[in-house]
């Protein structure tokens, strides 16, 4: 591989606790030739001790802005607001590709500046499945907070916990009531997620994926006590929720949690509500009479930080020793220019290393 520069940037979210690069994997990709640069960070799980033992370089919080202009930034969520011209290569979750509010604001940035974005959500293989992604854990806390919430032991604000606590929580007590649970896209990452916590809560859910929905049979959807989303359509189909299901008579449904946290996009399949819930207000009511209670937190796996972001980083750490233009990179680079292109952005200044 070509001489890589990766920087490891300070999540500016508060409550975003992951890394895409764990110490671990950090000290085998500086054994690879790659220089690493991480930021201090006071939220990250992993103290940046960890990584300045495996070999990389220190730099202060927010940093990345004056990098130099080849080094690649790693990051997971949103960038901040500044500065309004993006010039280098950046990886992350962009949630810029579908319309969402902020998306063409963000890909102008680096039309400005002449950097690229390399949307993780995009980087795929040649039949399209994703190669790292938070998706399981993501599902596992969606399900896991909708049971804690149906069973009245849901607590807030959220705190980052570890599975071992979590599924102590979870667990079955003999004074809880059953209840019927439903996972749509159950066969994908995160609906095997939930499925596992509403194992371990002791639910047998029903599950349903493409079959099921393609003709999709709305009166038993709402005959669930519980359901949990995990389907991130990336085509248009025909919402599994609108405004006149939530007032339909003898609606059973009492909580819903979205994983997907599609807001925005003209491909949300849940069309029912229009702002994410976060830690401090995990919960929304959507309807009084029956209750409806929502839960649409939009980085779950941040509450489980280590054991998503081991699983995350081994999944990403041989794509990053394969860093290019080329391959699954280059299907990512592509797409941030066809986006691009689509919005009139284009304005001949495209990243040129």
């Amino acid at each position: 591989m070509t001489e890589l520069h990766l920087w490891l940037r300070h999540e500016a979210r508060t409550t975003e606790r992951r890394t895409p690069i764990v110490p671990d994997d950090a000290r085998r990709l500086v054994g690879n030739g790659v220089e690493l640069t991480v930021e201090e960070s006071p939220q990250r799980i992993f103290p940046i001790e960890e990584y300045e033992a495996a070999g990389c370089r220190l730099a202060p919080a927010g940093s990345w802005v004056t990098a130099p202009r080849d080094a690649v930034v790693l990051g997971l969520k949103e960038l901040p607001a500044e500065p309004a011209e993006l010039t280098h290569r950046h990886i992350f979750f962009g949630h810029a590709y579908k319309g969402q509010p902020g998306a063409a604001e963000l890909l102008g940035r680096f039309a400005a500046g002449g950097g690229a974005l390399f949307d993780l959500e995009y980087l795929v293989d040649d039949t399209g499945r994703r190669l790292a992604a938070f998706g399981f854990w993501a599902g596992y806390l969606g399900a896991a907070l909708a049971v804690l919430r149906h069973r009245d032991r849901l607590r807030a604000p959220l705190t980052p916990t570890t599975k071992e606590d979590l599924d102590e929580t979870l667990k079955p007590a003999a004074s809880d009531a059953g209840f019927t649970g439903l996972v749509i896209g159950a066969l994908g990452r995160s609906g095997r997620g939930a499925r596992a916590a509403f194992a371990t809560a002791g639910v047998d859910p029903a599950c349903w994926d493409l079959a099921e929905t393609r003709d999709l049979d709305r009166p038993a959807l709402l005959r669930h006590d519980v359901m949990v989303n995990a389907v991130l359509a990336t085509t248009p189909v025909p919402p599994f929720l609108r405004e006149q299901d939530l007032d339909a008579p003898g609606r059973r449904l009492r909580t819903l949690c979205d994983v997907t946290c599609d807001v925005g996009s003209p491909l949300n399949v849940l069309p029912v509500y229009d702002e994410t819930t976060d830690w401090d207000e995990p919960v929304r009511r959507l309807r009084d009479e029956p209750p409806l209670d929502l839960i649409a937190i939009d980085n779950l796996p941040s509450l489980l930080p280590l054991e998503s972001s081991a699983d995350f980083s081994a999944a990403l750490l041989p794509h990053l020793l394969d860093f290019g233009v080329s391959g699954a990179w280059g299907r990512c680079l592509e797409r941030f220019r066809d986006t691009s292109r689509a919005l009139g952005l284009d304005d001949g200044k495209p990243y040129d290393h």
